[in-house]
């Protein structure tokens, strides 16, 4: 089996602009890919299609790399430093919006959004209103952050009166637990790692999705050179990751287990746990499509729904400008 080693960011391999990504001596394409944040378990079956072999069997060898947030891989993928990456959609949508960048979605992980805030009991925090005041830790430009502002207007509050505090991603559930901020930017999943590092304190979670129900979660971006210049490899690597992810929310456990080979320094019952809640938002109740659906009508909505919002201009973006439906799942 051909064993892929996380690499850092700044070892990336650049692809050259429009052309299909390398093949090595035995015929392998050779492909970069970026988690979205780090290696936790929402981002774990990635390493089922390692593990398995799934990558090998479609003659696709894969560098796998820890994303530091949506508006970090985006670009990276952008700039041809990465061939694919998962991203939060409605980060995408709104980055595409502003920065017009050349990335398209060609699956979705989550049929829902993951994101969320998420504070302790005993912080002050037990519903929307109560983020008024409130300093929140997260990433600038996360998912969690770029979003809020629509989510706030769902919620009826002012952004303005929400305070995001600059926080690097693996100090923030510290930062929560000790009490320096009041609650943090962190998707659904993230609720078992919160709770180990507040040490058996309940999570209180205000999840975006509950209050604007049609938002995709995280997808998986190409940019628009593989999607035109290559499309059956941008299938074939689609599908394989989506084959992994499959498994990897029906097997909880076992992912777990392989994520801390792959990754000795994450948890395997925390990775577990996460599985177990994101399988809700891969096939949620009543789902009837394919892992991965991604169609033309519900992003229509959810452009509408980001309009209405003031995140983006009217006709600033279109459909096809964010997402290729005829790469994504049937």
């Amino acid at each position: 089996m051909r064993k892929v080693v996380a690499a850092v960011l700044v070892v990336l391999a650049v692809a050259a602009c429009g052309t299909p990504p390398p093949r090595d001596n035995t015929g392998f394409s050779k492909i970069n890919y970026l988690t979205s944040f780090s290696t936790f378990g929402r981002d774990a079956y990635v390493y089922i299609a390692l593990e398995k072999g799934f990558f090998d069997a479609e003659a696709i060898e894969v560098t796998v790399t820890p994303g530091t947030g949506s508006v970090d891989v985006l670009k990276l993928v952008a700039g041809n430093r990465a061939d694919f990456g998962i991203a939060d959609f409605t980060a995408t949508a709104i980055t595409v919006a502003k920065e017009k960048l050349p990335v398209t979605a060609v699956a979705a992980i989550h049929q829902r959004s993951l994101a969320a805030i998420v504070a302790l009991e005993g912080n002050g925090i037990s519903k929307p209103a109560d983020l008024a005041g409130k300093k929140i830790g997260d990433q600038p430009g996360s998912t969690n952050q770029v979003m809020f502002p629509v989510y706030a207007k769902a919620a009826g509050i002012d952004p303005a009166q929400v305070e995001f505090v600059p926080s690097p991603p693996p100090s923030l559930p510290q930062l929560l637990a000790a009490g320096q901020v009041d609650g943090i930017g962190q998707f659904v999943v993230g609720t078992p790692l919160i709770e180990a590092a507040a040490k058996g304190r309940k999570a209180v979670v205000l999840p975006y999705g509950d209050l604007v129900p049609d938002l995709y979660g995280n997808v998986l971006v190409t940019s628009k050179q593989m999607a035109q210049n290559d499309p059956g490899l941008v299938q074939r690597f689609t599908a394989v990751l989506l084959r992994a992810l499959d498994y990897a929310v029906e097997h909880p456990e076992e992912t777990g287990q392989i994520l801390k080979k792959y990754q000795p320094t994450q948890d395997a019952a925390v990775a577990r746990a996460e599985l177990d809640l994101m399988k809700w938002y891969v096939k949620p109740v009543g789902f009837r499509g394919p892992v991965g659906e991604l169609t033309e009508p519900r992003v229509e909505t959810i452009l509408r729904t980001l309009v209405g919002a003031g995140a983006i201009p009217d006709g600033s973006v279109r459909p096809g400008d964010v997402a290729s439906f005829d790469l994504a799942p049937k």
